[in-house]
């Protein structure tokens, strides 16, 4: 049985070039070091109140040379369950503010990375605990506003789902077609800004529901059919829209209700092939969350809303049908997959997602696959640090060749 020898932490960068927090976990059997694991946190620029709670980098990587190092070592690292709870313990807060979220999310990856290698296997594998498994159905941005490209647009993303795709390949070339295609016809309009924080065009738009028309044109463009093969999900993220209780489009000077908003979106589900939208109403509006799942025959994602909180999936009461699962919101493995199961047990669906602030760490990609989360999001079609990911998935995809499931996006949004 392979147990923790040492525990090292150091400040590396993330993809806006901040600091950011890296764990190695290495393991072996008495003294002789066998194998080793890393990861590194990644950070929101769009969060929700309820995350946990991050420390300053240099106190972060501290804590993990300390009392983490101290805390974990002659552990076994085959027990994450066992090791993710010494960490909670060791915080001692309910929102992870003593050793903080990032430095334990790294800590809880990379002892997941590390008993993956002592194994020699990957990562999705050890938790797929030999179940067959299908890769994830993608949602890639194409255009990036809100809090991603300083408030431009209302809308945050603005994404494609390849739902008619034949394989994780085939959406990742749809997708690169769409991409080339939209910057394409922003370039001719004069109205291409650069690209935003997760690698979606920074567009100029005069209204959000112009972005939209411009999702379906660049669809056509790439030679593929709107909603039979490529479909629309959004993420509003509009606990950044709300104040005194309404909700504010500044691209648009306008000023809504939670009705007249629940209109527009219903509208807007109306006129588009749109699949999913992602946080529709802020955080603390429950009721408008409700109604909306109610009446509308899509996939209603709650992320801010839940925080990938398994309590509050199990206290939702019909508000959104499915979660967004990001580790750092949480700070450990395991909570992220007790949040998983709450969603299962819920009936809802799940999307194992990226942050904006990433790094080139490719472990969210393994949890999808292992778990057996049917949907992941890790940004657009540009930037080494979401297409290291989308490439991981592709190698997955190859190593499973026959003995991976059907790609279920055909069935998904059916």
């Amino acid at each position: 049985m392979a147990k923790i020898l040492d525990v090292k932490g150091r400040q590396v960068w993330d993809s806006r070039g901040r600091p950011t927090v890296e764990a190695e976990v290495v393991v072996g059997r008495g003294t002789t070091a066998l194998a080793s694991g890393r990861a590194i946190a990644p950070a929101g620029a769009s969060t929700g109140s309820g995350e946990a709670k991050t420390v300053e980098v240099r106190k972060g990587v501290h804590n993990i040379q300390t009392r983490i190092r101290d805390g974990l070592r002659a552990l076994s690292v085959s027990d994450q369950e066992k090791l993710d709870r010494r960490l909670i313990d060791l915080d001692g807060t309910p929102d992870k503010s003593r050793l903080g979220a990032n430095a334990m999310v790294a800590v809880s990856l990379a002892c997941a990375q590390a008993d993956a290698a002592v194994q020699k296997i990957p990562l999705w594998k050890k938790l797929s605990k030999e179940k067959r498994v299908a890769l994830p159905v993608p949602q890639i941005q194409i255009f990036g506003g809100g809090a991603h490209a300083r408030g431009r647009c209302d809308v945050q993303d603005y994404m494609i789902v390849c739902i008619g795709a034949g394989s994780f390949a085939e959406a990742l070339e749809w997708t690169a077609q769409v991409y080339a295609a939209a910057g394409k016809r922003l370039a001719r309009r004069g109205a291409l800004q650069g690209v935003a924080d997760e690698g979606g065009y920074w567009p100029a738009f005069k209204s959000n529901e112009e972005g939209l028309a411009e999702l379906l044109g660049a669809i056509s463009d790439a030679g593929l059919e709107p909603g039979a093969d490529v479909a629309i999900a959004l993420d509003i993220a509009a606990t950044q829209l709300y104040r005194g209780g309404s909700y504010h489009l500044a691209l648009e000077n306008r000023t809504l209700s939670a009705e007249q908003l629940h209109a527009m979106w219903m509208r807007w589900i109306e006129r588009y092939p749109i699949v999913s939208i992602e946080d529709p109403f802020a955080e603390n509006d429950a009721e408008a969350m409700r109604a909306f799942t109610k009446a509308a025959s899509i996939q209603v994602v709650g992320d801010d809303f839940f925080v990938t909180s398994a309590e509050r999936v199990k206290t939702a009461r019909g508000a959104c049908n499915a979660v967004l699962l990001k580790p750092n919101q949480v700070g450990t493995v395991t909570e992220t997959l007790a949040c998983w199961n709450a969603a299962r047990e819920a009936g809802y669906r799940a999307i194992v997602s990226a942050r904006s602030g990433e790094t080139e760490d490719v472990s969210i990609v393994h949890l999808a696959v292992g778990w057996g989360v049917a949907q992941l999001k890790v940004g657009s079609f540009a930037r080494s640090e979401r297409m290291a990911k989308w490439n991981e998935a592709l190698r997955i995809e190859e190593a499973l060749g026959a003995k991976a499931l059907p790609f279920p996006a055909r069935k998904l949004f059916k």
